[in-house]
This record gives C-alpha cells, structure tokens and sequence, in this order.
C-alpha cells in the first residue's frame, strides 16, 4: 500500500511529535465535517492538557470533503489532513496510525456522538502506562446513550456474539472511539486484516490475546439520526469477520502471544529500588515465619526452612516486578538460578565471620557485627548483580520477520 499524501498546514508550528493524534475517518461527510472539526479543535486548544494532533483521514470520498479536509488544515493550527483513495474506515486508521510519530493514537467518528469530555478519561492511562488501549463503551455501568431501540439490539447481539465465540472480555467493541499506544500499534497492525468496519474488533481481539491492557471509559452518547452507516450491510461484514478471526485462532494462523507484547524491563535506578523494597519486605517475612515454625522445630530447622521459602518467593517478585519477566518459561530454570545466586550470598556472609574468626580468634562483637554487616552489603550487591546478568539476563533476538504481510488496498 502506497504511503498516503499528508498535508500538514503551518508545520512550523507545530509539536514534532505530538502525546496524541486524533485521528477522524471520513467518507463524504462534506455536511458536518468542518463544523465537527472545529468543534474538536477548540476543544483540545481550550480544555485537553497534552500536545495533540488533528488527522481527518479521507478514505475514498466523492463528494466535497476532501476539498474541505484541506481547508481546514490550511485554516486551523494543530490539524492535517490525509488522502486515501479506496474507502474503509480500517484503512484510514491503519494507514495514519503506521505512520504517526505521537505516542497514543486515537480515533473518534466524525459525527462526534461521544462526548468530548471522555477524551482524557481515554487517553490518560495510555499516557501513564497504566494502560495498552482504551474503548469507549457505550454498554458498561455510567454510560448514558441516546438511540434507537434497533440500534441498541443490534450493539447489544453483537457483543454477546463476540463473548460466545471468540471469549472477548470487553464489553462494546464498536464504539467509534478508541485509543492505543503506539508502540503497540506497531506490534499490532500488521496482524489485522480487515480494513474495514470489522477493523477495530479484529484490534481489540488481538489485544487481548496478546495479554493487553484495555481500559474501558463509560461514555455520552448520542446517536447520529442522519448516519452514512448501512446498518445491513455492517452487521454482515461483521459476522464473516468474527467467523474468519474464530477460524484463523483456532488453526494458529495469527502469531498472537503474550512474548509478543512482553512488557520492556525497567531502568536500572527502577531495578534498583525495587529490588531493594523486595529485600525489605523478604526481611520482614523470613522474621515473622521463623517465629512461627520455631516453637514446632529445632532453629537449625526452621532457619533453613524459613530461607527457602523467602527465598523462592524473593526471586519470585524480582521476576516479576525488578526484571519485568512474565509467563511460566524458563520458570523453574529461574528458581534454580536464583537458589544459587542466594547459596552464594549466604556463603558469602558465613564465611565472613569464619574468615574473621580465623584471623582473630577473640575478635569483639564489634568486629563480627562489622564483619557481618559488610559481608551483607556486598552480598546484597553481588545478588543484583548476578539476578541481572545471569538469572533474568534480557535475552537477544533476532528481528521479528514480517508476521502478515500488509494487505492491498
């Protein structure tokens, strides 16, 4: 697919790369698309606190918006405007969103039925972290729609079909109004086929296979009277969607797993404190555990008993929280390596008092506690060491092939 033609309108103005791009499919929607977008506009200059960005993708329009799309990116500071000759909403999204340099893509239909004001409820979390993507529900406890009785079975029928046959958790995957963070964007796109109205529960599907966090926002919405949608024509293309998705899961033809979104680890001042904060609280643990199993067994027994179990249950949280290793691979190995890593840190604090005593055979409590308390510092030092080199050790790749290869427009 050719790289669609942007125009980016007083570019010396704006942000190089935005925290959020907008991005508004249309298909000859001359009628309302300036006031809409004006609307959008004077929301994000007035109201929404992060850099942002305006996209109108034009997928395929025969009528005057085109022509207005440029206007409005010659008029107005913040928003551009995107040509893609074939229509399908998917399309538009995926040919802006591969190419957008923002760090949250988001997208909301023209006819602004959602209420602007969820549109920092929406992207904050992406923002944060806290967060992979975001929906818009119009079906989830504090939402409150206006619309037809037709349309709220036809949205209700199909979600439910999407719980029955592909297990999504989610609870509206057709609203138009959604968000991802780009970097999972990128993981993403190249798996999703329809570039369509199917586009974005073929998205959110992946998601959450792929083990993502979807943030969902109650939203105000009103349904548009006069909508371009073919009700029909939709709830069709959906249902060859979902039976096409169900099919290619079930026989694996869609690479989704969780590796494929491992979390990156955190930096190494972030490794640090936590792997300090878990050595606090395995502390703690080990004296309270050693106070219950010491009236029930020799304190020989109860010393190494109680060291074991702090001890998995230290690697354990470093796995997960300091070194950001999710999954059950290489667990066990893990376990393992990290029982070695605390075999040598424990020798190592032994063997500073035997060492002591053997140069000084009536050294003070002084000098044992120094000894001690110097030989647990290092030992600290030299358990982070090895968890991080040896144990928990990022492991390189090569570069990913090409997972689906970019449907023709």
């Amino acid at each position: 697919m050719s790289s669609p033609a942007r125009i980016r309108a007083r570019a010396e103005t704006l942000p190089s790369a935005p925290a959020v791009e907008v991005v508004v499919p249309v298909r000859d929607e001359a009628r309302v698309l300036a006031a809409s977008v004006r609307r959008l506009h004077g929301y994000l200059s007035s109201s929404f606190p992060f850099s942002s960005r305006v996209t109108i993708a034009d997928n395929g329009s025969t009528d005057g918006t085109w022509e207005i799309a440029q206007e409005l990116a010659d008029e107005l500071a913040g928003v551009e405007a995107v040509r893609i000759d074939l229509p399908g909403r998917g399309r538009a999204l995926s040919a802006v969103w591969s190419q957008s340099d923002a760090a949250v893509l988001a997208y909301m239909d023209v006819d602004l039925s959602t209420g602007l004001a969820a549109l920092l409820p929406l992207v904050a979390p992406l923002l944060s972290g806290h967060s992979d993507l975001a929906i818009g529900s119009r079906l989830t406890r504090g939402a409150r729609v206006v619309r037809g009785p037709k349309r709220e079975l036809v949205s209700r029928a199909y979600n439910t079909l999407l719980h029955a046959v592909l297990r999504t958790r989610f609870s509206d995957a057709q609203c138009g109004f959604k968000a991802i963070r780009a970097d999972r964007a990128r993981l993403l796109l190249p798996l999703v086929q329809d570039r369509a109205w199917f586009f974005d529960t073929e998205l959110l599907v992946l998601a959450e296979r792929a083990g993502l966090r979807i943030h969902e926002v109650p939203v105000d919405w009103v349904d548009d009277p006069d909508s371009r949608v073919d009700i029909v024509s939709t709830a069709l293309a959906d249902l060859r969607g979902v039976a096409r998705l169900a099919h290619d899961l079930s026989r694996g033809r869609i690479p989704v797993a969780r590796e494929l979104t491992a979390p990156h680890p955190p930096s190494f001042n972030a490794q640090v404190l936590r792997f300090a904060a878990i050595g606090v609280a395995s502390t703690l643990a080990y004296a309270l555990l050693y106070v219950l199993l010491r009236p029930l067994m020799p304190a020989q027994a109860a010393n190494a008993l109680t060291l074991l179990v702090t001890a998995i249950a230290n690697t354990a949280a470093n796995r997960r929280l300091t070194f950001a290793v999710r999954g059950r691979s290489r667990v066990v190995r893990h376990q393992v390596q990290g029982l070695v890593v605390f075999g040598i840190a424990l020798a190592l604090t032994s063997g500073s008092i035997a060492l002591l005593h053997a140069l000084d055979p009536h050294a003070s409590r002084a000098a044992e506690l120094a000894a001690i308390t110097v030989a647990n510092v290092v030992a600290t030092a030299l358990r982070f060491v090895l968890l991080r080199a040896w144990v928990f050790r990022a492991r390189r790749s090569a570069p990913r092939p090409a997972l689906l290869r970019e449907a023709s427009p």
